[in-house]
């Protein structure tokens, strides 16, 4: 096999074959602009995301991010009196590991005491009235939907169903 070097590439490249279209036959016609009609449904269509994208994220935000059993309040400033007790005679590395569980322990205590700020019923609100439009827009299935987590209820009041 012969190896194609530059001679053979700037052979090619004289060609109108290779070339690029003049700049006013590009993309759209001249002329032609968007419909009233095609410029009100991709505004339904940004809307609509916003509302999907605002009730997921706001699923997301009071869902338990970890496993396992929540501390209470009671427990998390107990261990903080143990750690306070423990750090003076604490080794440099213990002492260092006991400061940044502290540090933890003391963020967590904090967001336990703000309320959610996340208002899930007006956000649910408007994913029941956009979720069947939009679901069968983009395709997503009943199955998706749970999966992201979204309950059974909410889709049911939305009207997805399981069927295909």
């Amino acid at each position: 096999m012969r190896y194609f070097g530059a001679s053979l590439v700037g052979r090619f490249a004289r060609r109108s074959v290779f070339r690029m279209p003049d700049q006013k036959t590009r993309g759209n016609k001249p002329g032609t602009k968007m419909t009233n009609a095609h410029k009100a449904a991709l505004a339904a269509g940004r809307d609509e995301a916003r509302i999907v994208k605002a009730y997921l994220e706001a699923l997301a935000s009071v869902a338990p991010r970890k496993r396992g059993r929540k501390r209470s309040k009671e427990s998390i400033t107990n261990r903080l009196s143990v750690i306070a007790k423990s750090l003076p005679e604490a080794s440099a590395l213990n002492r260092l590991q006991l400061l940044q569980e502290k540090a933890n322990l003391e963020q967590e205590l904090a967001s336990q005491n703000v309320p959610s700020s996340v208002d899930l019923t007006a956000a649910r609100k408007g994913f029941v009235k956009v979720a069947k439009s939009y679901g069968d827009r983009k395709g997503i299935s009943y199955r998706t939907w749970r999966a992201a987590g979204v309950d059974a209820a909410t889709l049911k009041d939305a009207g997805v169903t399981r069927a295909l």
